[in-house]
């Protein structure tokens, strides 16, 4: 089925979050379908939404207002309607832009009052609800198409909701029903990034390898974005000229690939030429303002001598994170020691709809930052659980060990993060520094591991 998309795979970090921005704005359903998407009031205001004004020179803007005008007039005007939430959903991705997904998802409602509970609408509702990081909602219509129709589509949407939510046991049934259904490259991808959250990054490259090789210029966005993954996962593997090939060829397939140019940035800050990386983070940035660019790009500045700029940055992540993506921000803040209680509070209220384990961790960080070391080394075992091997993991993990007291657990996260390094960001590999000086010192030096010291000494060399 043409639809079977893998925009809800996410980066790490993102990942890959990898990866869709939030629109801060409160859920008007709970469950799937809502009784009230029937009403003629719901109908009329649905559809009006899904055909508001559109304009744009692109491609796709200019199928998107010929979709609107065929849904006016043509005589098969549910197909018409199912392929513009199809074209907003291509729009979404191709802008960055997540206000689209709420148009994605009036389309889906209206289509549904037309159709109630149609798969049409499910799947389309599914999509918009996922990539609006409302899994747990988006749970509920995946399951049904899952039972009722049971395409590779449905059972790769069902993956997606339950990975987010850290149930990875699940998803990789749901994955593995897909799989068998039709290999392909968005089969092969999911695969792919599940065998990486299980730590085998071996079988992550080799899976993810056969999704790129399937890659079309049919499908520019789906093979730019496994061709990023391939690269982030060459970077892994310290495969530095594998990785920027595979950006390379992400942005042949698609030019100004905000997601790839990322990770050619990073390729460049880890070879130490902060000045060529400063070109590609900038634009990164510019197409995808969310704080996991903001973050990397303001390091770069930093490492650049770039202070001002730097300044710059770090004010628009800090105004606008924490409705765009607040796992990250919660990350940056407590890496920085700013902000701490923002901090807990984003993570706390994110792991209420995405328990996976970088949400676990991300709220072990924050903990750590309000230095509540037993609740931090509680919430990171959790993060560790699923044998995620990942920089960040476990340089926090190396860090609240220390903390806590487990100085022996602390040379082991430090030893596997220190093997990592070049995924870290400059300040990240500062405190990986200070890691390694209080896992083999005496407990008094165990101070030097206090975010609120350490924030200081990290940053100071620009500031």
């Amino acid at each position: 089925m043409k639809h079977c998309t893998i925009v809800g795979l996410s980066f790490a970090s993102l990942l890959l979050s990898a990866g869709c921005r939030q629109n801060n704005v409160s859920s008007p359903d709970t469950a799937w379908p809502r009784s009230a998407v029937a009403t003629e009031n719901a109908r009329i205001d649905s559809c009006a939404l899904a055909l508001a004004p559109h304009s744009g020179d692109s491609r796709i803007d200019q199928e998107i207002v010929r979709l609107q005008a065929a849904f006016r007039t043509a005589r098969d005007s549910d197909r018409a309607l199912e392929q513009l939430g199809w074209a907003l959903v291509a729009k979404a991705r191709e802008s960055f832009d997540p206000g689209y997904y709420r148009l994605v998802e009036q389309c889906a409602l209206c289509l549904d009052s037309r159709h109630p509970a149609g798969p049409e609408a499910m799947l389309l509702r599914g999509h918009a609800l996922h990539n609006l990081h409302r899994f747990q909602e988006a749970e509920a219509p995946a399951r049904d198409l899952a039972a009722r129709r049971g395409l590779p589509c449905d059972f790769g949407l069902l993956g997606d909701v339950l990975m987010e939510q850290g149930r990875l046991k699940e998803a990789a049934a749901a994955y593995q029903q897909m799989l068998d259904l039709r290999p392909d490259l968005h089969s092969y991808a999911r695969g792919a990034h599940l065998r990486w959250l299980k730590g085998d990054l071996d079988g992550a490259l080799e899976l993810m390898q056969m999704a790129a090789d399937a890659g079309s210029p049919q499908d520019p966005d789906s093979a730019a974005w496994v061709n990023t993954r391939l690269a982030f996962y060459h970077f892994q593997a310290a495969g530095f000229g594998l990785a920027r090939q595979a950006c390379d060829t992400a942005l042949a397939f698609q030019a100004n690939y905000a997601p790839a140019l990322l990770w050619r940035g990073r390729l460049k800050m880890a070879a130490g030429d902060d000045a060529a990386a400063l070109a590609d983070l900038r634009r990164a940035a510019e197409l995808n303002p969310l704080p996991e660019y903001q973050w990397t790009l303001a390091e770069a500045c930093r490492e650049a001598g770039r202070v001002d700029e730097a300044l710059v940055v770090e004010s628009e992540l800090r105004r606008k994170g924490t409705a765009t993506d607040p796992r990250t921000c919660s990350l940056y803040l407590a890496t920085r020691h700013e902000s701490v209680e923002t901090a807990l509070r984003l993570a706390r209220e994110e792991l209420k709809n995405r328990a996976d384990v970088f949400t676990h961790d991300a709220l072990a960080w924050a903990l750590a930052a309000s230095e509540r070391w037993d609740e931090a080394q509680f919430e990171m075992q959790r993060a560790l659980a699923e044998g995620t091997a990942d920089a960040r993991l476990f340089l926090h993990a190396a860090v609240i060990a220390v903390r806590a007291g487990r100085t022996g657990d602390a040379r082991i996260w430090f030893e596997r993060a220190a093997a990592l390094k070049h995924l870290l960001l400059p300040s990240e590999q500062r405190h990986l520094q200070l890691a390694a000086l209080a896992a083999n010192t005496s407990a008094p030096d165990k101070a030097a591991l206090n975010p609120a010291a350490v924030t200081p000494a990290l940053f100071s060399r620009g500031d």
